[in-house]
């Protein structure tokens, strides 16, 4: 009945859908159309086709007013609109809220083509074109009009030279001359008007760092000779006559005053010097009666000193750390002339805090072809925990997977529940002085977890964790992340009758229940670009290095292959050398479609102590964000067949201690929030040696015939908050087939239903998968 329910639903949902879609026209006026879309078409022999592509678009741009967008070709806001009563008024609730879900209609009579014409004009005079001609014309069809403005630029302008007209006698005349080899302005470039702003902004950020606290880029004029012939410029660099005297002088910094603990009044900002004020390191005046901050902490992030020349750099610079510290809810700081000195400026920062503590509550669901749950995580939060900006957090967290579809098995559902309490500083703890680039604030970390697994009729599994090292950035692209020590520790509990059974049958179960403890340290690197939405190529980059065990196992002469183990805390401890790495390109095709490509490579070698990695330190693939085609740890190692325990009762655990993984995927813009992908993976784990209970899991040079692959298409939903994906994927190629039968395109049936139970996956997720 529900089922029926939600189909009725649904299909009455389309219906409305559909009739406001296609009764929008029925509506309009006598004589009138739907403005339905606005086109530029750049009339020239001497442009590429590519650059007329691109102006045509940044044209099209200007255009007023925008037409009413569609969805699947329906105008379903205009529709909408008419709906709900359209240019009338009325009292009746409902439809005045459906009218407020449209919008009304653009029609043909709303646009001006005169003025867009001279919108277009006027662009294209700014990019060089001063001899433009623009004319527009309407097409009527099916009472959609289009309307196409046909620019023809003519000839381009080029700048034939460049003269800073400026008074070099100076200090502000020498300050600007002293950078003119940096110009923005070459003999020989196009005419555009961007750049000319651009040169004003470039010789603004040069004084600003000199000390020109006063000066903006309204103080630089750029004259432009078009008059020389030949379609070239001349240009003039000058400094205003009228520039204020005030914008012309450095300004030096004089007091400084920091409020730490600022609450804002009626009152307003305080600009005059407090009384009783103490000077902090010769510098400072911290007025924070409460002792809410230790002096140190707040004054390391200000970098300017009494005396100082002001400069952007550092103006900047102090306001990024201040923020980034995570305990201000507002930070503003003023500049304003000092009283006892001339060209000085006093400075005055006002820091309002963030709540002491804080509780965040999430709650998460999952979905996926077979397995469905939720999970809850509390976390609680103490700002400023020791005086210093320190932040203190606990994470409670708990929650559950079932099975809900296919065959049920042992260790197909679970709970769990724990915590992790993390102590992070804003500085680097070490006996050795160092830290990073000054620009970035630097932290130093504490974590510690416990978390208890019960997989129901399976196994339980309590594990502890601790971890203690630094992160810090060099530059906007490049972070590294060193943990000095990291600590894994697992033991197992109430392994069930049955699970017991299953390992004596299958001796591979056995080592996800293994106790394990690993310890030593972690680095990681990450470069990434893709921030840069103007560059074509973006690229993203993850590499580790993971080390266990290595200097206490050569000290003991482990050796696994003659016995020679050794326990801690009654777990053989690991002992090995693990690489990974991740690699993204992502290539723009147009401003509404790219390409983005993945390599994951995973590399181990266990020795000493340890015959493979650990079970939680071991690779995998499979899943909504690696091989979409199979289910998440459900392919490999190599060739081995996963072993199905029981009818149809299948355990996902198939890891490795190498890996390769390949992904790449077609994404463009359908409608509005919708997008779609196609795509294609590959990829496969492997183990280090050779295990009889695992025929053709050992990487070997065949290893690129040993590859899963599969592809699907999806649909992502953008919510400029969340990305909300579904995607379909089928195996292409299965590697445990027999050798000659591992592509398997001849065996794809839509049509039937086992085929479709047993291949076609649907992963519905948060977010793209790399």
């Amino acid at each position: 009945m529900k089922t029926n329910n939600l189909q009725t639903a649904l299909w009455s949902a389309l219906l409305l859908i559909t009739i406001s879609g296609c009764s929008t026209k029925k509506h309009l006026p006598e004589g009138e159309s739907l403005y339905d879309n606005g086109e530029v078409i750049i009339n020239s022999d001497t442009i590429p086709a590519e650059y007329k592509k691109i102006m045509s678009t940044k044209l099209e741009e200007l255009l007023m007013p925008k037409p009413n967008k569609k969805l699947l070709g329906m105008r379903i806001k205009s529709g909408l609109y008419y709906m709900g009563g359209g240019d009338s008024t009325s009292n009746n609730l409902v439809r005045n809220w459906i009218k407020k879900l449209g919008s009304k209609p653009v029609l043909l009579s709303d646009v001006n083509r005169e003025y867009n014409e001279n919108l277009v004009r006027n662009r294209l005079e700014n990019f060089g074109f001063f001899n433009a001609e623009v004319t527009s014309d309407t097409t009527i069809a099916n009472k959609e009009a289009t309307v196409t403005y046909t620019a023809t630029p003519h000839l381009i302008y080029k700048i034939k030279s460049v003269k800073f007209d400026i008074d070099s006698t100076t200090q502000i005349g020498k300050d600007i001359m002293a950078t003119r080899d940096q110009s923005l302005l070459q003999v020989g470039k196009n005419y555009n008007l961007d750049i000319i702003l651009n040169e004003r902004d470039r010789i603004d950020n040069d004084l600003k760092n000199k000390g020109y606290y006063y000066f903006n880029p309204e103080h630089i004029l750029v004259e432009v000779d078009s008059s020389i012939g030949d379609h070239k410029v001349n240009m003039y660099v000058i400094l205003k006559p009228e520039t204020p005297q005030q914008a012309k002088n450095p300004q030096q910094i004089g007091d400084i005053y920091i409020y730490p603990n600022y609450q804002l009044g009626n009152e307003g900002y305080q600009q005059t010097k407090p009384r009783n004020a103490e000077l902090f390191r010769d510098n400072y005046y911290v007025i924070d009666r409460k002792n809410t901050f230790r002096k140190p902490v707040i004054t390391n992030h200000v970098f300017f000193k009494r005396g100082d020349k002001y400069n952007r750099h550092d103006h900047n610079l102090t306001i990024n750390h201040l923020v980034n510290l995570n305990s201000f809810k507002f930070v503003k700081n003023n500049f304003v002339p000092s009283p006892d000195s001339a060209n000085t400026l006093d400075v005055y920062y006002y820091l309002t805090p963030l709540p002491k503590k804080s509780l965040r509550l999430e709650l998460l669901g999952k979905m996926a072809s077979v397995y469905n749950g939720s999970e809850a995580n509390v976390t609680w939060t103490m700002r400023n925990a020791f005086k210093g900006a320190e932040q203190l957090s606990l994470n409670v967290f708990g929650g559950y997977e079932t099975q809900t579809g296919g065959s049920v098995n042992l260790n197909s559902s679970y709970y769990r529940y724990g915590a992790e309490l993390t102590l992070s500083f804003p500085r680097i703890l070490s006996p050795f002085k160092w830290s990073g680039t000054r620009k970035y604030i630097p932290k130093t970390y504490f974590k510690a977890g416990y978390e208890f697994l019960n997989r129901k009729s399976a196994y339980r599994l309590n594990s502890i964790s601790f971890d203690y090292g630094y992160a810090w950035k060099e530059t906007d692209e490049k972070q590294h992340d060193l943990s000095v020590l990291e600590i894994a520790y697992v033991q197992p509990k109430n392994i069930s009758a049955e699970y017991q059974a299953q390992m004596d049958t299958v001796p591979a179960l056995r080592h996800i229940v293994d106790p394990q403890f690993s310890f030593g340290p972690v680095y990681n690197y990450t470069y990434t670009n893709t921030m840069n939405a103007a560059l074509k190529n973006t690229f993203y980059f993850k590499g580790g290095l993971d080390l266990s065990g290595n200097v206490l196992g050569l000290i003991q002469g482990a050796n696994y292959a003659e016995g020679k183990r050794h326990k801690i805390f009654n777990a053989f401890y690991s002992q090995y050398v693990k690489i990974q790495a991740d690699a993204r390109h992502y290539l723009k095709l147009t401003e509404t479609s790219q390409l983005a490509s993945r390599i994951g490579i995973g590399w181990s070698h266990s020795y000493g102590n340890s015959n493979s990695l650990p079970y939680l330190k071991q690779y995998y693939v499979g899943g909504p964000n690696s091989l979409r085609a199979f289910r998440a740890r459900g392919i490999g190692p190599g060739s081995n067949k996963p072993q199905n325990i029981g009818q149809d009762n299948f355990f996902a655990d198939q890891t490795g201690d190498l890996k390769l993984e390949l992904n790449t995927e077609y994404r463009a813009k359908l409608a509005s929030i919708v997008h779609w992908a196609a795509f294609i993976d590959a990829g496969n784990v492997w183990l280090q040696n050779e295990d009889p209970d695992k025929p053709g899991a050992k990487f070997s040079k065949n290893f690129i015939n040993e590859l899963a692959v599969g592809g699907g298409a999806g649909l992502r939903f953008d919510f400029t908050f969340l990305i909300l994906r579904t995607d379909f994927a089928i195996p292409f190629r299965v590697p445990y087939l027999p050798k000659g039968e591992r592509w398997v395109f001849k065996d794809i049936d839509f049509g039937s239903k086992t085929w479709r139970k047993n291949n076609l996956m649907f992963n519905l997720a948060i977010g793209y998968p790399f």
